[in-house]
Protein backbone atom coordinates (compact mmCIF):
# COMPACT_ATOMS: atom_id res chain seq x y z
CA UNK A 1 0.00 0.00 0.00
CA UNK A 2 1.06 3.45 -0.77
CA UNK A 3 0.25 6.34 1.67
CA UNK A 4 0.05 9.79 -0.56
CA UNK A 5 1.23 13.07 1.31
CA UNK A 6 -1.45 14.41 3.67
CA UNK A 7 -1.89 17.57 5.70
CA UNK A 8 -4.15 16.11 7.71
CA UNK A 9 -1.55 13.20 8.60
CA UNK A 10 -2.25 9.47 9.17
CA UNK A 11 -3.21 9.73 12.39
CA UNK A 12 -7.04 11.16 10.11
CA UNK A 13 -10.29 9.00 11.11
CA UNK A 14 -9.75 7.66 7.29
CA UNK A 15 -6.53 6.27 8.00
CA UNK A 16 -7.39 4.05 11.66
CA UNK A 17 -10.53 2.76 9.14
CA UNK A 18 -8.25 1.62 6.43
CA UNK A 19 -5.69 -0.10 8.80
CA UNK A 20 -9.37 -1.32 10.70
CA UNK A 21 -10.11 -2.66 7.56
CA UNK A 22 -7.04 -4.06 6.06
CA UNK A 23 -6.57 -6.16 9.45
CA UNK A 24 -3.15 -7.62 9.01
CA UNK A 25 -0.28 -8.17 11.58
CA UNK A 26 2.16 -7.24 9.11
CA UNK A 27 1.67 -4.36 7.21
CA UNK A 28 4.03 -2.67 4.19
CA UNK A 29 3.72 1.03 2.72
CA UNK A 30 5.37 2.79 0.50
CA UNK A 31 6.00 6.34 -0.31
CA UNK A 32 5.92 7.10 3.20
CA UNK A 33 7.06 10.33 4.08
CA UNK A 34 9.15 10.83 7.74
CA UNK A 35 8.92 14.41 9.64
CA UNK A 36 8.00 15.99 5.78
CA UNK A 37 6.24 19.56 6.31
CA UNK A 38 3.84 18.10 3.10
CA UNK A 39 2.77 15.67 4.86
CA UNK A 40 2.60 17.37 8.60
CA UNK A 41 5.59 17.18 10.22
CA UNK A 42 4.72 13.44 11.23
CA UNK A 43 6.47 10.07 11.20
CA UNK A 44 3.87 8.10 8.95
CA UNK A 45 4.66 5.12 9.62
CA UNK A 46 4.75 5.34 13.58
CA UNK A 47 1.03 6.66 12.99
CA UNK A 48 0.15 3.32 11.01
CA UNK A 49 1.69 1.60 13.78
CA UNK A 50 -0.42 2.89 16.54
CA UNK A 51 -3.43 2.67 14.42
CA UNK A 52 -3.06 -1.06 14.11
CA UNK A 53 -1.02 -1.61 17.69
CA UNK A 54 1.97 -2.90 16.47
CA UNK A 55 4.86 -3.86 18.71
CA UNK A 56 7.50 -3.10 15.74
CA UNK A 57 8.28 -0.97 12.94
CA UNK A 58 10.76 0.62 10.86
CA UNK A 59 11.20 2.79 8.24
CA UNK A 60 14.23 2.68 5.93
CA UNK A 61 14.74 6.21 4.00
CA UNK A 62 15.39 6.32 -0.52
CA UNK A 63 15.81 10.26 -0.10
CA UNK A 64 16.35 12.73 2.20
CA UNK A 65 13.98 15.81 1.67
CA UNK A 66 11.11 15.87 -0.98
CA UNK A 67 10.99 13.65 -4.04
CA UNK A 68 9.96 15.72 -7.18
CA UNK A 69 11.13 18.82 -5.26
CA UNK A 70 14.30 19.06 -3.36
CA UNK A 71 16.03 15.83 -2.33
CA UNK A 72 19.60 14.41 -1.47
CA UNK A 73 20.70 10.89 -1.53
CA UNK A 74 21.78 9.26 1.98
CA UNK A 75 25.48 9.97 3.17
CA UNK A 76 27.27 8.33 5.55
CA UNK A 77 26.01 10.36 8.83
CA UNK A 78 22.16 9.23 7.69
CA UNK A 79 20.78 6.47 9.58
CA UNK A 80 19.91 3.69 7.50
CA UNK A 81 16.81 2.93 8.40
CA UNK A 82 15.00 4.16 12.01
CA UNK A 83 12.61 1.51 14.30
CA UNK A 84 10.38 1.82 17.64
CA UNK A 85 13.25 0.59 18.94
CA UNK A 86 16.69 2.80 17.80
CA UNK A 87 15.35 6.28 16.88
CA UNK A 88 18.29 7.97 15.13
CA UNK A 89 19.42 11.14 14.23
CA UNK A 90 16.99 11.50 10.74
CA UNK A 91 15.67 14.71 9.06
CA UNK A 92 12.72 14.30 7.32
CA UNK A 93 12.81 11.93 4.21
CA UNK A 94 10.92 9.82 2.20
CA UNK A 95 10.65 6.08 1.88
CA UNK A 96 9.24 2.42 2.39
CA UNK A 97 8.07 1.18 5.72
CA UNK A 98 6.94 -1.86 7.50
CA UNK A 99 4.96 -2.43 10.86
CA UNK A 100 4.49 -5.64 12.41
CA UNK A 101 2.07 -7.06 15.12
CA UNK A 102 4.22 -10.34 15.10
CA UNK A 103 7.66 -9.20 16.98
CA UNK A 104 10.83 -8.26 14.72
CA UNK A 105 14.02 -10.72 15.47
CA UNK A 106 16.32 -8.40 12.71
CA UNK A 107 15.91 -5.55 10.83
CA UNK A 108 17.95 -5.26 7.37
CA UNK A 109 18.65 -3.10 4.33
CA UNK A 110 19.49 -3.29 0.63
CA UNK A 111 20.68 -0.59 -1.38
CA UNK A 112 18.99 -1.20 -4.88
CA UNK A 113 20.55 2.11 -7.07
CA UNK A 114 18.32 4.11 -9.54
CA UNK A 115 17.83 4.68 -13.26
CA UNK A 116 20.41 7.23 -14.46
CA UNK A 117 17.55 8.32 -16.79
CA UNK A 118 13.88 9.29 -16.12
CA UNK A 119 10.96 8.38 -17.90
CA UNK A 120 7.32 10.53 -18.74
CA UNK A 121 5.06 9.29 -16.37
CA UNK A 122 0.70 9.41 -16.06
CA UNK A 123 0.41 10.43 -12.49
CA UNK A 124 -2.87 11.39 -10.69
CA UNK A 125 -3.13 14.55 -9.59
CA UNK A 126 -5.96 16.36 -7.34
CA UNK A 127 -9.38 17.92 -8.77
CA UNK A 128 -11.03 20.85 -7.77
CA UNK A 129 -14.56 19.36 -9.21
CA UNK A 130 -14.36 15.68 -8.86
CA UNK A 131 -13.30 13.49 -5.80
CA UNK A 132 -11.81 11.05 -9.22
CA UNK A 133 -8.26 12.31 -9.53
CA UNK A 134 -6.88 13.84 -12.84
CA UNK A 135 -4.41 12.25 -14.75
CA UNK A 136 -1.87 13.99 -16.26
CA UNK A 137 1.96 12.99 -18.01
CA UNK A 138 5.05 14.75 -16.29
CA UNK A 139 8.99 13.49 -16.67
CA UNK A 140 9.77 12.19 -14.22
CA UNK A 141 13.49 11.63 -12.03
CA UNK A 142 14.26 8.12 -10.91
CA UNK A 143 14.95 8.03 -7.50
CA UNK A 144 17.33 5.58 -5.31
CA UNK A 145 15.68 2.50 -4.48
CA UNK A 146 15.88 0.29 -1.42
CA UNK A 147 14.47 -2.56 0.14
CA UNK A 148 13.91 -3.58 3.89
CA UNK A 149 13.38 -6.66 5.59
CA UNK A 150 12.19 -7.82 8.63
CA UNK A 151 12.58 -11.13 9.78
CA UNK A 152 9.60 -12.54 11.78
CA UNK A 153 9.58 -14.41 15.68
CA UNK A 154 7.32 -16.28 13.35
CA UNK A 155 9.50 -17.57 10.82
CA UNK A 156 9.12 -15.30 8.30
CA UNK A 157 11.10 -12.74 6.91
CA UNK A 158 8.79 -9.97 5.03
CA UNK A 159 10.81 -7.77 2.49
CA UNK A 160 9.26 -4.29 1.32
CA UNK A 161 10.65 -2.62 -1.64
CA UNK A 162 9.41 -0.01 -4.15
CA UNK A 163 11.28 -0.83 -7.72
CA UNK A 164 12.27 1.94 -10.17
CA UNK A 165 9.66 2.64 -12.53
CA UNK A 166 12.43 2.09 -15.60
CA UNK A 167 11.89 -1.14 -17.61
CA UNK A 168 14.95 -3.30 -17.45
CA UNK A 169 15.76 -1.88 -14.83
CA UNK A 170 13.27 -2.34 -12.34
CA UNK A 171 13.75 -6.11 -13.55
CA UNK A 172 17.65 -6.49 -12.28
CA UNK A 173 16.79 -4.89 -9.28
CA UNK A 174 14.07 -7.50 -8.68
CA UNK A 175 16.89 -9.99 -9.15
CA UNK A 176 19.33 -8.74 -6.77
CA UNK A 177 16.68 -8.73 -4.30
CA UNK A 178 15.77 -12.35 -4.84
CA UNK A 179 19.48 -13.53 -4.18
CA UNK A 180 19.59 -11.37 -1.12
CA UNK A 181 16.28 -13.01 -0.07
CA UNK A 182 17.79 -16.50 -0.33
CA UNK A 183 20.78 -15.08 1.36
CA UNK A 184 18.89 -13.76 4.41
CA UNK A 185 16.61 -17.25 4.48
CA UNK A 186 19.82 -18.84 4.42
CA UNK A 187 21.44 -17.16 7.44
CA UNK A 188 17.64 -16.83 9.41
CA UNK A 189 16.57 -20.37 8.56
CA UNK A 190 13.25 -18.26 7.58
CA UNK A 191 11.06 -18.48 4.95
CA UNK A 192 11.11 -15.36 2.14
CA UNK A 193 8.10 -13.12 0.99
CA UNK A 194 9.31 -10.09 -1.02
CA UNK A 195 6.35 -7.57 -1.48
CA UNK A 196 5.68 -4.60 -2.47
CA UNK A 197 5.15 -2.30 -6.08
CA UNK A 198 7.47 -3.42 -7.96
CA UNK A 199 6.58 -1.63 -11.13
CA UNK A 200 6.38 -4.71 -13.35
CA UNK A 201 2.83 -5.78 -15.08
CA UNK A 202 1.34 -8.39 -16.29
CA UNK A 203 3.04 -11.28 -13.98
CA UNK A 204 6.25 -10.33 -15.01
CA UNK A 205 7.76 -10.49 -11.55
CA UNK A 206 6.36 -14.17 -11.09
CA UNK A 207 7.91 -14.93 -14.20
CA UNK A 208 11.37 -12.41 -14.44
CA UNK A 209 12.49 -13.93 -10.62
CA UNK A 210 10.60 -17.79 -10.65
CA UNK A 211 9.04 -17.07 -7.36
CA UNK A 212 5.22 -17.34 -7.65
CA UNK A 213 3.23 -14.33 -7.40
CA UNK A 214 0.44 -14.84 -4.37
CA UNK A 215 -2.11 -12.85 -5.57
CA UNK A 216 -3.16 -11.69 -9.15
CA UNK A 217 -4.76 -8.66 -9.31
CA UNK A 218 -4.57 -5.01 -10.57
CA UNK A 219 -4.09 -2.63 -8.16
CA UNK A 220 -3.73 0.62 -9.59
CA UNK A 221 -5.41 3.17 -9.80
CA UNK A 222 -7.26 2.41 -6.61
CA UNK A 223 -10.82 4.21 -8.14
CA UNK A 224 -10.38 1.85 -10.76
CA UNK A 225 -7.60 -0.79 -10.86
CA UNK A 226 -6.73 -1.66 -14.32
CA UNK A 227 -2.65 -2.93 -13.83
CA UNK A 228 -0.88 -4.83 -11.16
CA UNK A 229 2.26 -3.40 -9.98
CA UNK A 230 2.17 -4.38 -6.48
CA UNK A 231 2.31 -8.05 -5.74
CA UNK A 232 2.94 -10.95 -2.66
CA UNK A 233 6.18 -13.18 -4.17
CA UNK A 234 7.16 -16.35 -2.35
CA UNK A 235 9.42 -19.48 -3.82
CA UNK A 236 8.16 -21.80 -1.32
CA UNK A 237 5.42 -21.93 1.61
CA UNK A 238 6.90 -25.36 3.57
CA UNK A 239 4.25 -26.21 5.94
CA UNK A 240 1.65 -23.42 5.03
CA UNK A 241 -1.00 -22.41 3.01
CA UNK A 242 -1.76 -19.06 1.61
CA UNK A 243 -5.76 -17.70 1.22
CA UNK A 244 -5.98 -14.40 -0.71
CA UNK A 245 -7.92 -12.17 1.63
CA UNK A 246 -9.58 -10.32 -0.87
CA UNK A 247 -9.01 -6.10 -1.54
CA UNK A 248 -10.12 -3.39 0.23
CA UNK A 249 -10.71 -0.16 -1.17
CA UNK A 250 -9.39 2.18 1.20
CA UNK A 251 -9.71 5.62 0.18
CA UNK A 252 -6.15 6.86 1.48
CA UNK A 253 -3.75 5.47 -1.33
CA UNK A 254 -3.84 5.31 -5.01
CA UNK A 255 -3.04 1.49 -5.03
CA UNK A 256 -5.10 -1.20 -3.43
CA UNK A 257 -3.41 -3.09 -1.17
CA UNK A 258 -2.63 -7.03 -1.33
CA UNK A 259 -3.61 -8.87 1.60
CA UNK A 260 -3.36 -12.74 2.64
CA UNK A 261 -3.66 -15.32 5.09
CA UNK A 262 -0.60 -17.71 6.14
CA UNK A 263 -2.40 -20.56 7.48
CA UNK A 264 0.19 -23.48 9.01
CA UNK A 265 -0.40 -27.31 8.44
CA UNK A 266 1.82 -29.01 10.10
CA UNK A 267 5.05 -29.02 12.43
Amino acid sequence: MQIPPNPAGPSAPALQRAIAEIASDVIAVQEVDYLLPRSGVINQIADIATAMSATDWAFAPSVIGTPGEKWRKLNERDPKYISNSSIGDLAGSYGIAIASNIPVIKWQRLELGRSVIGMPLVVPTESETSSRPKIRAIYVRDEPRVALAATLQNGFTVINTHLSFVPGVNLGQLNRLKRWAGQIAHETNTIPLILGDLNLPKGIPAIGSKWKSLVTQNTYPSWGAKIQFDYILADELPGYQFTDRKTVKTGVSDHLPLRIELVRTHK
